[in-house]
């Protein structure tokens, strides 16, 4: 028997709640204290490595976003997100396929490619290069633009150790549900750390990364221009003057990309409003954003993998804090077309390094990633009351005009929403407050 479209839906919700029944909760808390994957001692020495800003002789730059992880990652502790949003930038081929743009610096001295990422700020010109003038500009050839805000990494080390097997049934589960109106897509994407690996990406608005470790390299190479023996070569070297890579090894053996990741993983997941999380109004939106949809994808509950398990292709094991555990992230880490996709295509060696595109440049072909071009990972609601600017764009301002917003795969579900009464719907909007 066929089930009637949002009784699936309301069916896979129940089924994914169920699953995790039997697990212990994630901690959760704004207090920058350890989930237990580290001692609050290890913890806030990593936090410390999270806060420092970069300067020159680090390796900043010499094109880069910020001075330091927490610049876009603080509000309103470290590790959380921020009003700080990237820009990218490409076009489109005479094939229709995108081309990341070709940008000149230096008054064309070199020319930037295989990236989408313009960087807003630079080292030079300055007192040792009073001539070099390496500031990017974009373009009029780019006409595909958009910005992406900086995501939340709280919570993310229960992220990553979700199984990449369940994240491929929830899609499979989605699609069967919503009788293929909805459809999850599941990006295979290379571990950095793991030459040769891939696994289900998760992390970034393009899911285009598995690994916190890689996430961090990426991060710390196209955001803040420090080179590490994940991303060891320098966008340009126009400027540069600090050995590569910048990122060394500290008396610990570790690196700062290390701390970094270390970092996030020992992070608590993000707390509800205590107030209002059990009030009335708040159970009865709960019950609505269930019932029209909106949870087929702002998945409420997931499950990680058992502690001892190996992930990353064989990289990280899962500790005893991490293992089996429920966490609410009201999302579902996948790639969905509502209507708001930017354009925008992962750029290959961008996000993985020149080494890992000439590695597995046949491999990753047959990874359909063109197909997600238009497509966002579902923005987890974990949070959400806290940030004033919505969506992968930060173009919504309330929860109104995002939900409204939606369309694509949601268009069913945001007309559900469209048909409640001004109550239900303030009902569920007093939900998304507790988030």
């Amino acid at each position: 028997m066929k089930l009637p479209l949002f009784l699936g839906l309301v069916l896979l919700s129940v089924i994914l709640a169920a699953t995790a029944l039997q697990t212990p909760e994630a901690p959760a808390a704004f207090d920058n204290k350890s989930n237990g994957v580290e001692d609050d001692t290890t913890h806030q020495a990593d936090q410390a490595k999270f806060d420092a800003v970069e300067q020159l002789s680090d390796g900043l730059g010499p094109i880069y976003n910020a001075q330091s992880c927490r610049e876009c990652h603080q509000s309103p502790v470290s590790g959380a997100g921020s009003q700080v949003a990237e820009l990218r930038v490409g076009h489109l081929g005479r094939d229709g396929r995108f081309r990341t743009p070709a940008i000149p610096i230096a008054h064309g001295e070199e020319v930037i490619t295989g990236r989408s990422l313009v960087n807003d700020r630079a080292i030079c010109p300055s007192g040792a290069f009073p001539d070099k003038e390496i500031q990017e500009r974009v373009p009029v050839t780019e006409t595909i633009r958009t910005f992406r805000l900086s995501l939340s990494l709280l919570g993310d080390g229960f992220v990553e150790a979700v199984a990449d097997q369940t994240l491929i049934d929830l899609a499979r589960q989605q699609c069967k549900s919503s009788h293929r109106k909805i459809c999850g897509q599941v990006l295979h994407v290379p571990i950095v750390e793991a030459p040769g690996q891939m696994g289900v990406g998760r992390f970034g608005w393009k899911d285009q990364h598995a690994s916190l470790l890689s996430f961090a390299g990426d991060a710390y190479l196209n955001e803040m221009g420090i080179t590490n023996r994940l991303q060891p070569d320098e966008v340009t070297n126009i400027c540069n003057t600090v050995a590569e890579p910048n990122d060394k090894p500290g008396p610990d053996g570790l690196s700062d990309i290390d701390h970094f990741a270390r970092f996030i993983r020992a992070t608590k997941a993000p707390a509800r409003d205590a107030q209002l999380t059990s009030s009335a109004v708040v159970n009865k939106g709960a019950e609505l954003f269930t019932k029209i949809g909106c949870a087929t994808c702002h998945v409420a509950t997931l499950t990680t993998a058992a502690a001892g398990t190996k992930i990353n292709g064989g990289t990280y094991t899962i500790p005893a804090a991490l293992g089996s555990i429920t966490f609410h992230p009201y999302g579902d880490f996948l790639m969905h077309d509502v209507g708001t996709g930017d354009g925008i295509l992962q750029a290959i060696p961008e996000h993985y390094g020149r080494r890992v595109f000439q590695m597995m440049s046949e491999y990753m072909a047959k990874e359909n990633y063109e197909s997600s071009r238009n497509k966002i990972r579902t923005a987890p609601l974990w949070g959400v009351r806290l940030r004033p600017r919505l969506m992968h764009d930060g173009a919504s301002l309330t929860f109104p005009a995002a939900i409204k917003r939606h369309r694509g795969e949601a268009i069913l579900v945001t007309g559900q929403f469209e048909k409640l009464n001004k109550e239900d719907q303030q009902a569920i909007i007093a939900f998304l407050q507790s988030l």
